[in-house]
């Protein structure tokens, strides 16, 4: 089958440093404030004498501020204020419908077969496939296009919603309305077919959890950049369904985004998620060396490393680089660790981080495009490829026990996982030339997830 379109490796989602860092007391910021007791209207008055009000979360007592940076240290030290932070950064018309309820019937490609969901000649092999199951995916939305990639039966479209704002002279949380399917950054749209699946000019690819169902919540700009105040909303938003219309349902999230700080109103946004029965899972980060991004590294969360495969950009009989390896090659079974390795690019994890499991994250394919309207596909490397299988995985463990926890699905996960010991390998890049990779052990986390392996940890 011929691809047509380029290699490109997207270290999506990790921000830098959170504006008000560097700024003059002067600056104009976001600030999200935690408070002690319930946002009363006399409590909001009396902020209000610090700054603009933007946004106020009831569920959380949080309350984003417009306020001057040199007002920050003043706001932090009122009674009634538990915490108060710079609004941190993040990053991580439809046409022709997709003929198809599902695509559990789909080809296999090296990262499901990686993962276990397919095997590469035999087709699906996983036992479940998210039926009953919703996927929220808190990114940039879907593309304008998304129906010529996913079956519309798997969208969500009553619950669909973007977030907008957030942060500095922006400071408001607003809704546009269906802004969640005007997407023209592709991140999410990605991200959503390693879960689903997507149609590849008419022919079906297969998903870690096909039959689940994704609801798009737009968390992220065209840029692909946004705050934790927004994704702090996105969050809340997720839960609260999961307490109203989504009660009887298994509900995880997929958070392919990430910043340099564990931002107070996000924690208090996944408490609160978590405490709802909401499954989290959450890229590592793409920061190597530096450490790992946030929400992932907070410890309740699932967080995933990106791994890759040794099979990657293999050559032919004929020395000519075979380039349908991602979907014409076998990925071995049973699972071995001397078949993977973890990208440099994946973040290891520093003292106070907690790195949970790796899955595929290097040149996974999916629908991404550079031209608006013009269907195209991608090789992508990044954790925030990783996470969507993880969330899969998730799904399908809800799937089987729809009462489900955070903490069972982490020690399931934690303790499934084949282990990837520190090591190298020789790999080849997209000319097939071999070179070595190297990672220690605060690379990977308990190693390397299969659905097989977690499902089998499950009572």
């Amino acid at each position: 089958m011929h691809l047509a379109a380029r290699t490109l490796l997207a270290l999506a989602a990790l921000a830098v440093a959170p504006v008000a860092a560097a700024a003059s007391p002067s600056t104009s910021i976001g600030i999200n404030v935690l408070l002690r007791t319930e946002p009363t209207a006399a409590l909001l008055a009396d902020l209000g004498a610090h700054g603009k009000v933007r946004d106020v979360v009831a569920e959380l007592r949080a309350v984003t501020l417009q306020a001057r940076a040199g007002e920050l240290a003043a706001i932090a030290a009122l009674p009634y204020v538990l915490s108060a932070t710079p609004d941190a950064a993040r990053n991580g018309g439809p046409v022709d419908t997709v003929a198809a309820a599902d695509f559990s019937g789909g080809i296999s490609t090296w990262d499901q077969d990686a993962i276990d969901a397919t095997d590469f000649g035999a087709g699906r092999v996983a036992a479940y496939d998210g039926s009953g199951v919703y996927v929220a995916v808190l990114d940039t939305g879907l593309l304008d296009s998304w129906r010529q990639y996913f079956p519309q039966e798997r969208i969500a479209t009553q619950y669909a919603l973007a977030l907008g704002g957030g942060g500095g002279e922006n400071g408001n949380v607003s809704t546009p309305t269906n802004k969640w399917e005007h997407d023209q950054n592709s991140h999410g749209t990605h991200v959503t077919s390693t879960i689903l699946g997507y149609s590849l000019r008419g022919t079906p690819v297969n998903g870690t959890a096909p039959l689940a169902t994704v609801i798009p919540v737009k968390v992220l700009n065209q840029n692909g950049s946004g705050w934790s105040s927004v994704v702090a909303r996105g969050i809340t938003y997720v839960a609260n369904l999961k307490k109203g219309p989504l009660a009887d349902s298994p509900v995880v999230i997929n958070m392919s985004l990430g910043g340099p700080s564990l931002d107070a109103m996000e924690k208090a946004a996944i408490d609160y998620a978590i405490e709802a029965g909401v499954l989290i899972v959450a890229s590592a980060g793409n920061e190597g060396t530096a450490g790992m991004g946030y929400p992932g590294a907070y410890a309740p969360v699932i967080s995933v490393a990106a791994s890759g495969w040794v099979g990657e950009w293999s050559r032919l009989a004929s020395g000519a680089v075979n380039g349908g390896w991602w979907n014409n090659r076998d990925v071995a079974d049973p699972t071995s660790s001397d078949d993977f390795y973890i990208a440099d690019f994946s973040s290891r994890a520093l003292a106070g981080q907690d790195l949970d499991v790796a899955a595929p994250g290097s040149w996974v394919v999916g629908p991404y495009q550079t031209n608006s309207g013009q269907t195209s596909y991608f090789f992508l490397g990044g954790t925030s490829m990783a996470s969507p299988h993880v969330a899969g995985i998730v799904a399908l463990m809800a799937q089987r026990s729809p009462g489900l926890t955070q903490a069972q699905a982490e020690g399931y996960l934690v303790s499934a996982a084949l282990p990837l010991p520190a090591g190298c390998r020789m790999v080849n890049d997209p000319r097939g030339v071999a070179g070595q990779v190297c990672w220690g052990d605060d690379a990977t986390g308990a190693g390397l997830i299969t659905v097989g392996r977690a499902l089998a940890a499950m009572p």
